[in-house]
């Protein structure tokens, strides 16, 4: 068989020879011979007999192809071919997130063993990649051995990885794949590895057609894989208790992390099953395999998952999302009312915004994105944000009543005239007779409608005082109290409202979690496979699913209909939800600290107050704030996935990467603006911008 490469002199066109000179240069400079284009002569020339060969080069450049051409050549001449595929991202044979051992028969490669590794990322795990190879390599049958190298050819990594994979395979032969343009990476080291190993050491020009697939492209193939290789499915518990954990796991805490990795079980090291996470709740991790197996000893996990998407893909860290900083759009950093930078985002299901920068008055926008409802917690200036915003608001969450945190309910009582159901707000005692002294300082005599109605709790640490309060109404109605349960405030189908009481220097302040129950995600190549369009059925799915109403059917797209744990098993990956923290003003005293730590643990974002550099602790402590270092050290001991401070003091407008830098010296997962140059305002954002 022959296979046209780049530089072959009958591709007729005029450039053809330039390419090819390249690649004869670095023959006479490093003394590698240069190959022919032929297959056939590939074989005669480095393969008359049975020998290990390692293709080695870039993505993209052809080394699969190459190895497949090889062993279909060998075939002919009824030779024994075997190869190991040892790039899991984008493998010849076999699984994602494996090094295969395969051979050749009847024009296809065969499995015979397979070593997992759970991870697409063989320059990270480079060192448990050389072990599974050396593994694999040991139950290689005799004849022509090929190792098709992973992709992996710069940097830190490519260079161990080479002098790894060199080490391991004791090649007797080394086929350099490479783009003919181009010079082949690590020449300086092939040299070294040249003098210091018997291999002998080969240019291979790349073939013509070779290129690199694109990431969906990639995405598509592997998943396809992996689907194979589960099968039919079967659902097995397993209890992390009675197993060992190895590899890179998520934080225990952090179900959600879980949900759709990649995993291997293992009995005295060899591996048993691979499968998929489908939930973890509590020590039980269920999963889903091809069998069921019943010894296991040792669970491997570390970061191949399935996305959201359905893709099987390298896991983002698990406190990553879409966050990001944006400048005020209207003032600049020196003038009076600066606000800094905004932070807006995603975590998981809601869409967040800080509306009024890390300088203004603190109002946190979080948007229940499927449900066209917003929550606020804090009620600062609500300028930035539009009447419809407003209409839409379901529960307000106010730490106290201090008038840069409660002074936006002007904004929120005047768009809200006209026939909405009742706003909840929720606060520390006495909340009510501020909501009520705004709303009687206003004359409603040319209000028709009975005017907004707004129902006020306020929770004491123990008990939930309600009050109902509308503006044609003089004083308060109490409705009734309740105590309260693990500082519990609001639970509904969805997600669950947690309070502390804190101290802000004899005030009573209220820091908030928001702890969503589950996150759902439709797989779009599920949908794509079953040819469903999306629409509200996939809504009204999702709010089945959050209720547990799984026996309701649902009419689909195609007329058919199903019920939804059918749906749901086959359409949706479930993960539990993203908790959000949020606490502002507050001293930094020991009983602060332990409640705010108990609240926040674990908690995927944390937003955090972090009003004063550490030089004006003194100042912090007259005030009841928080320093840098009070708020950085709270994160880490709550164990937080990320921080995002805000509520800094005015005094830093001229130099806010203080605050940042500060911060940073204490808590590694501080969310810092890219450059200084955010805090600027040389271009313009839309004010749509500031909501995502």
């Amino acid at each position: 068989m022959t296979v046209t490469w780049y530089g072959n002199a009958s591709r007729g066109d005029s450039g053809g020879m330039a390419p090819y000179s390249v690649m004869n240069s670095i023959r006479r400079q490093h003394g590698f011979p240069l190959l022919s284009a032929n297959v056939a002569d590939i074989v005669a020339t480095v393969l008359q007999q049975d020998q290990r060969v390692l293709l080695y080069g870039a993505a993209g450049t052809g080394k699969s192809t190459l190895a497949t051409s090889m062993a279909q050549h060998l075939a002919q001449e009824n030779r024994r071919c075997s190869c190991i595929s040892a790039d899991p991202g984008s493998p010849l044979m076999g699984m994602p997130g494996t090094l295969s051992l395969g051979q050749w028969v009847q024009d296809a490669w065969h499995i015979e063993e397979y070593s997992p590794l759970c991870t697409l990322d063989a320059g990270r795990f480079r060192l448990p990649l050389v072990a599974a190879l050396g593994h694999l390599l040991d139950h290689a049958r005799d004849g022509v051995i090929l190792v098709d190298g992973p992709g992996v050819v710069r940097g830190v990594a490519g260079r161990e990885l080479l002098e790894g994979l060199v080490s391991v395979v004791k090649a007797d032969v080394v086929l350099v794949v490479s783009i003919t343009d181009k010079i082949p990476p690590l020449l300086a080291e092939l040299n070294a590895l040249a003098s210091a190993i018997a291999a002998e050491i080969y240019i291979v020009p790349a073939a013509a057609a070779a290129m690199r697939p694109g990431k969906r492209v990639r995405a598509r193939r592997r998943t396809e894989q992996w689907d194979q290789y589960l099968g039919d499915r079967i659902r097995q518990d397993v209890d992390l208790e009675k197993v060992s954990i190895i590899g890179t796991p998520p934080p225990r805490e952090q179900a959600h992390a879980w949900t759709g990795r990649q995993v291997a079980l293992l009995h005295s090291q060899h591996t048993r099953v691979m499968g998929e996470v489908l939930q973890l709740k509590g020590n039980c991790l269920t999963l889903i395999l091809p069998a069921r197996v019943s010894d296991t000893d040792a669970l491997l996990i570390r970061d191949a998952v399935r996305t959201a998407d359905g893709y099987v893909e390298t896991a983002m860290p698990w406190a990553a999302a879409q966050l990001g900083y944006i400048p005020p759009a209207d003032v600049l950093p020196s003038a009076a009312g600066s606000s800094g930078p905004r932070l807006v985002g995603r975590v998981g299901n809601v869409d967040v915004a800080m509306i009024n920068g890390v300088f203004g008055d603190p109002l946190l926008h979080i948007r229940l994105r499927h449900q066209r409802r917003s929550l606020l917690f804090d009620l600062g200036s609500g300028e930035r944000l539009s009447a419809r915003i407003a209409h839409q608001v379901s529960d307000v969450f106010i730490s106290h009543a201090h008038l840069d945190h409660i002074s936006g309910f002007v904004w929120l009582l005047r768009s809200r005239i006209g026939e909405f159901p009742a706003c909840r707000l929720y606060g520390p005692p006495g909340l009510a007779r501020h909501i009520a002294g705004f709303i009687q300082g206003v004359l409603w005599d040319r209000v028709t409608v009975p005017g907004p109605e707004f129902e006020v709790h306020e929770y004491d640490g123990n008990i939930l005082r309600s009050f109902l309060l509308q503006a044609t109404r003089p004083e308060p109605e109490l409705l009734h109290e309740q105590s309260v349960t693990d500082g519990i405030l609001r639970q509904e189908s969805g997600f669950t409202i947690r309070a502390v009481l804190l101290d802000h220097c004899g005030t009573e302040v209220v820091a908030y979690a928001f702890e969503p129950d589950q996150q759902i995600n439709v797989r779009k190549d599920r949908l794509l496979a079953r040819g469903l369009q999306p629409g509200a059925w996939l809504n009204e799915l999702k709010q089945y699913v959050a209720s547990a109403n799984d026996s309701t059917r649902i009419r689909l797209p195609d007329g058919s209909d199903a019920s939804v744990a059918e749906l749901a098993s086959e359409l949706l990956l479930i993960s539990a939800g993203k908790k959000l923290v949020y606490a502002t003003d507050l001293a930094d005293t020991q009983n602060n600290r332990q409640r705010l730590v108990d609240l926040a643990r674990n908690a995927h974002t944390f937003f955090c107050e972090a009003a004063f550099a550490e030089a004006e602790a003194d100042n912090a402590l007259r005030n009841g704030h928080l320093t840098t270092r009070a708020c950085g050290e709270i994160a880490v001991l709550a164990g937080v996935g990320r921080l995002v401070p805000f509520h800094f003091s005015r005094r830093y407008t001229e130099d806010p990467l203080q605050i940042y830098h500060e911060l940073k010296t204490v808590c590694p997962c501080v969310m810092i603006p890219m450059s200084a140059q955010l805090f600027e305002t040389s271009r313009v954002i839309p004010d749509d911008a500031e909501i995502v």
